[in-house]
């Protein structure tokens, strides 16, 4: 017999796509429209805590401190694919911080619902494998799914009507190879179009979402052998390449959107100088303004300085290659 109670919390990480996903499948089941490939991040993450109890009325959200009603439609469509699943419709409170500026760029929804489906999970004592768990965090958000696991991770777009083969899985432990990722900061404010409106855009009005989707696959490869085979300069290569064609989509929408501003592009301009000098180094920004510069150990050093004497830089963040989801 359950109890009155059920209570987790959970600590999950964000993730940084190498390999970009943008564009849905299928909005109603929230599946991709391409794989994608990621890093899980140490220092950046989500803690949250859920409660079901008897004497909730509905469920509620505390995100950062403060009431978040407007994002509670999505948390409660994921707490309701674990309430069906374990026989019961207790409403739930649902508590979250990050330690980094939340939907800035920085995929805080990715840590914040793989971290909301695992808390909820183990409240409502559901044995569910890590695959089982990536497909219902995938169900709040895409980038979630990857968010489960740590080191380096591949999500496969799959193709199941009912969404069954669209889950991530890990390519390589965070150890294996020991990358760093140097984040500049250069907007902390929530962006002003969404990853999932974006990519909606995109999808209707882009011309180039087409061939985005058409060289995916290749992309995946291309990024896949790089990191199995610890090439660094392929990887750069691909992850930039990837990086700047998915931006392309954006701004070729109507209207476009441009994530970036110019900070941004200095960061970029810096990395690609860095690079020249033979420093082991590259970029790559998701849905936001904020570049992230992944490099050798070696390097972090030299790569926090150049980024942090820019003009438009707020802060620079440092980070390793973490763990998935954790049980706090």
């Amino acid at each position: 017999m359950r109890a009155t109670v059920m209570k987790s919390r959970v600590r999950a990480r964000a993730n940084i796509a190498l390999i970009k996903y943008w564009g849905k499948a299928n909005p109603d089941l929230n599946t991709p429209a391409v794989g994608s490939i990621s890093i899980t991040l140490e220092g950046l993450w989500s803690e949250t805590e859920v409660e079901f109890d008897l004497r909730f009325t509905s469920d509620t959200l505390v995100l950062d401190g403060d009431s978040r009603p407007e994002q509670l439609g999505r948390v409660s469509r994921c707490l309701d694919l674990l309430r069906e699943r374990a026989g019961v419709k207790t409403h739930a409170r649902v508590i979250s911080d990050n330690n980094f500026p939340t939907g800035a760029g920085l995929a805080s929804s990715a840590s914040g619902f793989a971290a909301l489906s695992a808390a909820a999970a183990d409240a409502l004592q559901l044995d569910l494998s890590p695959r089982e768990l990536s497909i219902v965090a995938r169900r709040g958000s895409g980038s979630a799914a990857r968010s489960v696991f740590g080191g380096y991770v591949e999500m496969h777009a799959g193709g199941a009507a009912d969404g069954r083969d669209s889950f991530a899985e890990p390519l390589l432990a965070a150890d294996a190879w020991p990358l760093e990722v140097v984040i500049a900061i250069t907007d902390r404010g929530e962006k002003a179009v969404g990853s999932r409106a974006g990519m909606e855009r995109s999808a209707s009005s882009s011309p180039y979402y087409s061939a985005w989707i058409a060289t995916s696959d290749s992309d995946l490869r291309a990024g896949r052998d790089a990191i199995l085979e610890h090439d660094f300069d392929a990887l750069a290569e691909i992850a930039e390449h990837s990086c700047l064609k998915m931006h392309a989509v954006a701004m070729a929408n109507r209207p476009p959107l441009v994530y970036w501003n110019p900070a941004t592009l200095d960061c970029m301009q810096a990395v690609k100088a860095l690079r020249a000098t033979g420093l082991p180094v590259f970029f790559t920004v998701d849905a936001g303004p904020q570049l992230k510069a992944i490099c050798e150990p070696s390097v972090r050093d030299a790569v926090v300085g150049a980024l942090r004497e820019l003009p438009g830089v707020a802060d620079v963040i440092v980070s390793g290659l973490g763990p998935g989801v954790e049980i706090l």
